[in-house]
């Protein structure tokens, strides 16, 4: 097994701006998260390179001043890719390979690398697949490749058709296909939930990395892949759950992000179902990341994209073992003290007033306060079986120890 240090990484670099609409804070978290999508993929970040403009330079992204300073160290470096915070027009990627002459990608195309790298089931692999032809489709002028054919090329090739259109023709055709049998997938998927009964269903969802297929292990006992990583988990896993006397399914689903590829939203819809037909959320935060608040609006943005945002929440903070409140070290009598300087005592006040108690604050890594998780659980979970069952209501009583 490879350690880390044998692991060859691949050199890369980061771009990215300070508009209007994103502040140098918000450039700094969104570059940080981006360094973390490059590590996951294979990459090893030497630089970033950031630029104020009120917008992106249509032609190159950034100015002609900083790409001349991005390209002499991309040559005097070895770089092999340079990655942009935001999605490219085939047009500019096309300016800039021409300058830099590397390998350039944007985010959508690394989040779809990610997601490639990680897809393990047929199914996974296909919505990825879809994924990243859509992505492709528009970008095919622009690029030096000639995909494999798969269908012969007598006969096939209309008069006067050149050989960018009898791609897109492949890739449109291929596109359909994978729509097709996604398609099949669901049909079957839809029986299979189905098939489960009439158990209280009950699904993980929260931002990339903040721990849901950890705290799935320590509550179902089983060993879902969980890993320090961006995107670790895309295929839903269902388990059947039993805390104090009472079953329940539990299904952890694929984590979300900021700025999340509308060609990924689009084919993972079929696999958050599992949330769709959920009857209670259990939202997973990660408190210890000083941007949660954000990454709870990402959630519930693409929630509301599903339509599953009215749906029964458990807010679950997770990681209070890693949080770490600033520290205000000023002799200015004045200074602000923000949100980054809240203790854990003051979050919880806080969370728990904003949705009316229902929050929780764990480590599923530690164990800590996990039995009040089960309980809390417990407790929803029966309001919701009771009334779907009256008749056997005194199986469950208050939470069994």
């Amino acid at each position: 097994m490879l350690e880390k240090e044998d692991i060859i990484y691949e050199k890369t670099i980061l771009i990215g701006l300070i508009t209007q609409q994103q502040d140098e804070a918000k450039s700094t978290e969104y570059l940080d998260e981006l360094e973390f999508l490059a590590y996951t993929a294979g990459g090893e970040v030497l630089k970033r390179f950031v630029q104020k403009m009120e917008m992106p330079n249509p032609k190159t992204f950034i100015g002609s001043g900083k790409m001349a300073e991005v390209e002499e160290y991309v040559r005097e470096n070895d770089i092999g890719t340079a990655i942009f915070d935001d999605e490219l027009s085939p047009a500019q990627q096309k300016n800039i390979e021409r300058i830099l002459k590397c390998k350039i990608i944007d985010r959508t195309n690394l989040i779809l690398d990610i997601f490639a790298q990680r897809a393990k089931t047929s199914y996974a692999r296909t919505q990825v697949e879809l994924a990243q032809y859509e992505y492709l489709l528009p970008r095919l002028a622009g690029m030096w490749t000639h995909l494999e054919r798969q269908r012969g090329g007598i006969g096939m090739r209309g008069p006067g058709e050149t050989e960018i259109e009898t791609d897109r023709r492949i890739v449109r055709d291929r596109i359909s296909l994978l729509k097709k049998k996604l398609a099949k997938i669901d049909r079957q998927m839809e029986v299979q939930r189905g098939n489960r009964g009439a158990l209280v269903r009950v699904a993980l969802v929260g931002y990339t990395n903040v721990g849901k297929s950890t705290l799935m292990n320590v509550i179902s006992k089983s060993e879902v892949f969980a890993e320090n990583k961006l995107f670790a988990t895309l295929d839903t896993t269902v388990r059947k759950v039993v805390i104090g006397n009472l079953p329940f399914l539990l299904s952890d689903t694929v984590g979300f992000i900021r700025k999340l590829p509308t060609q990924l939203v689009e084919s993972f819809k079929s696999t958050l179902d599992e949330v769709r037909e959920a009857d209670l959320l259990l939202h997973v935060v990660d408190i210890s990341h000083p941007s949660f608040e954000d990454h709870i609006d990402s959630v519930n943005q693409i929630l509301d994209e599903i339509g599953s945002s009215d749906k029964p929440v458990l807010m679950v903070f997770n990681k209070i073992d890693a949080f770490e409140p600033e520290i205000i070290e000023s002799d200015d009598l004045v200074t602000e003290k923000t949100k980054a300087h809240y203790t854990l005592e003051e979050w919880k006040r806080t969370w728990m007033s904003r949705v009316n108690g229902d929050a929780i604050f764990i480590s599923a890594l530690n164990k800590e306060n996990l039995e009040e998780f089960r309980k809390v659980v417990y407790e929803k979970v029966r309001e919701i079986h009771i009334t779907r069952f009256p008749y056997n209501n005194f199986l469950y009583p208050e939470f069994l120890e």
